[in-house]
């Protein structure tokens, strides 16, 4: 064999082997969705883990694109800005709402300032990685790095040579709420409490207290605190010099309380010294936030606790591996599957306890309880995801629902830490656990859900706050407008999708006559529907619809009479449980096909907008017009959905575009919940194979979809080597099977 040609053979054998070594956290870019209003951060924290250590960069500087104190601002950090004040501990991801977003740790040097206008500094060499995030703050030449275990954040700071600081600053965050803590407990610790919450302002009584403790790994040559003192009369700052000002505390050590606090440590430092910073908190008490900080990082550690939270995220996404495509799709898929599994989160501490729904009252959980269900927007993907990839955790899941049920006589509807903020529409709790329940995730108590969610479809008195207009849809099965620009439609709209699902599940524990009175009333939605406008309207409490009325009312947020978040054309399709009833409705196959299609041609669309994503699936329930659910899906998810900062078109919602993505790149998604079957779209790989969890999915360890042909349009699905009919695929059928073979044209 010629030499040269031994050289490339050997060079093209290794580069081969560079590339299989390529593991699916290596694709994943943790920028993506961090501007274009995606809210996503690029922090760190483990799957499904409560801390999440972001990079703040939202306030204190001209030079950000935008700030917090400016406008409404729902996440720590935007890609385009350039002023970073501290790490956050504690965040939510692509949530349209501030909260939480506090306990903010900066590193300084030269003398000490305590002001964030002035301590904050531009950065550079910035990088993310699941489990990992770092940048080197210009105005001090100090690299900043982050990483956390389940409960616990650590951040690594790397000096040059002088004198610098570690802050903590409980006086500033995302969340509108103030009022803080802290107390010096060594030279090395201080410990304390924030108040949090208020999301959406919905429930503006929804607050909370999340308690630290803060560890630095070196004795500081000084330490203290600081508050800033309320200004006074122009006669009382002859005397009070510290009135308007930040007041420090050099020599006082115990608890100090106010709206805007904070902490120092000073250290005289070699260049290269590093000083490490752990950061445990709780929801219970401080006392929990030490047993989580000395139960998950006793010693401290960095590399080692970050290889840890890289070496979990590997494990989660490694669920699904794919094979072809191009390095971006695989990108936007691992990125969108690594989204996904940032939220709901853990809950309890190390010890199991976890304060109980709305009364706080301290309980203990045998598994894990989990905590941030945003299930307006779940219920729709990223459950279901979980059903399949994560049976077990979706059981918590359900399993902590139901203890919030029993805790405080509601299922949730958007839960926050124990709270819940009545925020955005329907029922939501119900489609989530009959979709599982259908895909045979049973064990939990099935009794306590039923009982649970009859009470939230019949109870029509104010107490009722999952449905507040309960009492108008039970009497009309429909909500009228009674005020101007309330979400009476869209609030009817989620309570069929509700409806439909408790009538699957009463069915399916003999419960005949409660099937039948819910199955009516989630065909209330016919009473809607106006031939003038072609779409749903609002109806006035007469019986009569709103006149005037103008379908396209209500984008891009302008407030509009009976929809939320979106216009008439965004909700008028939004029926998934009863498309044949919505064709007839609409005038037949036609008529209806024509009507839906010009939501795409005309603009009405709106990928970011949840009622209205499953628009391009419901071709795919009318015979023969497939193809048009295959071409809109690609179509999207080239435009939307890509490999930069702006690769999320909206909100993530904690994870719900992201899923819209990564299903539909895998080539199935849900359209229905409560309907076991998945809608089979032309996957963007050419090979996914989906480790299966074998306590629940005996029949095959794992499932292979496998794309045949290079066309854009699926003309035939095989399942182990039989036709399949139609387009869709049972949950039961996909799970226990080893190989689906779509084949294209």
């Amino acid at each position: 064999m010629p030499f040269l040609f031994r050289c490339f053979l050997t060079l093209s054998l290794l580069g081969g082997l560079a590339f299989a070594q390529k593991q699916p956290i290596d694709y994943v870019n943790p920028f993506i969705g961090t501007t274009n209003y995606g809210t996503t951060n690029p922090g760190a924290q483990m799957p499904q883990g409560l801390m999440n250590v972001s990079p703040f960069n939202v306030m204190g500087s001209t030079l950000n694109a935008v700030d917090k104190d400016a406008r409404w601002w729902s996440t720590p950090y935007e890609y385009n800005n350039k002023y970073f004040t501290g790490f956050s501990h504690v965040n939510l991801s692509g949530v349209g709402c501030p909260d939480m977003g506090s306990l903010l740790l900066m590193a300084t040097g030269g003398a000490l300032e305590v002001d964030y206008h002035k301590y904050g500094s531009t950065y550079s060499q910035e990088a993310a990685r699941p489990g990992y995030y770092t940048n080197t703050l210009d105005k001090y030449a100090i690299k900043a790095e982050a990483s956390a275990t389940q409960r616990v954040g650590i951040s690594r700071f790397t000096f040059p040579k002088g004198q610098h600081h570690i802050l903590l600053n409980l006086g500033e965050g995302l969340t509108n709420e103030t009022g803080a803590s802290v107390r010096r407990v060594s030279d090395t610790e201080v410990e304390g409490s924030k108040l949090l919450g208020s999301f959406c302002y919905t429930n503006n009584q929804a607050v909370y207290p999340i308690y630290f403790v803060l560890r630095v790994n070196k004795k500081p040559t000084r330490a203290g605190s600081w508050k800033f003192q309320r200004p006074g009369a122009a006669w009382e700052n002859d005397w009070n010099k510290d009135a308007g000002k930040y007041k420090l505390f050099t020599d006082y050590r115990a608890e100090l309380s106010g709206d805007d606090i904070g902490s120092y440590f000073t250290f005289d430092t070699q260049a290269g010294e590093t000083v490490e910073v752990q950061l445990a908190v709780s929801f219970v008490s401080i006392e929990n936030a030490r047993r989580n900080l000395e139960a998950e990082q006793p010693v401290g550690g960095f590399d080692a606790i970050r290889k840890q939270a890289e070496a979990a995220w590997n494990k989660d996404l490694s669920k699904i591996e794919v094979e072809g495509g191009t390095d971006d799709q695989k990108t936007v898929f691992y990125t969108a599957l690594y989204h996904a599994l940032i939220h709901p989160n853990v809950f309890q501490d190390v010890n199991g306890e976890y304060p109980a729904m709305e009364t706080r009252e301290t309980l203990k959980s045998d598994g894990n309880r989990y905590t941030v269900f945003s299930l307006w927007d779940t219920y729709r993907n990223v459950q279901p995801l979980m059903s399949l990839l994560f049976p077990e955790r979706q059981r918590d899941m359900i399993r902590s629902m139901i203890g919030m049920y029993k805790e405080h006589g509601w299922m949730p509807k958007w839960e926050l830490y124990s709270r819940e903020s009545y925020t955005m529409d329907g029922d939501p709790a119900i489609p989530v656990i009959v979709d599982a329940y259908m895909k045979g995730i049973r064990d939990y108590d099935i009794n306590a859900v039923y009982e649970a969610f009859y009470k939230s479809a019949t109870v029509t008195d104010s107490s009722n706050r999952i449905r507040p207009d309960n009492a108008d849809y039970v009497k009309y099965h429909y909500v009228p407008l009674r005020d101007s620009f309330d979400n009476s439609v869209s609030h009817a709209i989620e309570y069929y999708v509700a409806d439909w699902n408790l009538a699957q599940l009463a069915k399916s524990l003999g419960k005949t006559a409660d099937a039948k009175l819910f199955e009516e009333r989630a065909q209330g939605y016919k009473k809607y529907y106006s031939k003038e406008s072609g779409t749903f309207r609002p109806i006035l409490p007469d019986g009569s619809f709103l006149t005037p009325f103008d379908p396209l009312m209500g984008a891009n947020f302008e407030p509009n009479h009976g929809f939320h978040e979106g216009n008439a054309w965004n909700y008028s399709f939004a029926v998934p449980h009863d498309i044949p009833g919505l064709i007839k409705l609409m005038g037949g196959k036609k008529n209806f096909v024509d009507k839906l299609q010009a939501t795409f041609d005309k603009g009405y669309f709106d990928v970011t907008n949840e009622p209205d994503m499953l628009y391009p699936h419901i071709f795919s329930e009318i015979a023969g017009e497939e193809w048009r659910t295959q071409k809109l899906v690609s179509a999207i998810l080239q435009e939307h959905f890509t490999n930069t900062p702006a690769g999320i078109p909206g909100n993530d919602d904690t994870g719900t575009m992201s899923t819209w993505a990564s299903m539909n790149m895998m080539g199935i998604y849900p359209l229905c919940p409560g309907r076991p079957d998945y809608t089979v779209v032309t996957p963007v790989f050419d090979k996914v194979t989906i480790h299966l969890d074998p306590a629940y999915h005996q029949v095959a360890s794992q499932l292979v979809i496998r794309k045949e042909g290079k066309g854009a349009y699926i003309k035939r699905i095989k399942v182990d080597g039989k036709v399949n009919s139609g387009f869709k695929i049972g949950h039961q059928q996909l799970v226990h099977s080893k190989e689906i073979v779509i084949e294209t044209k």
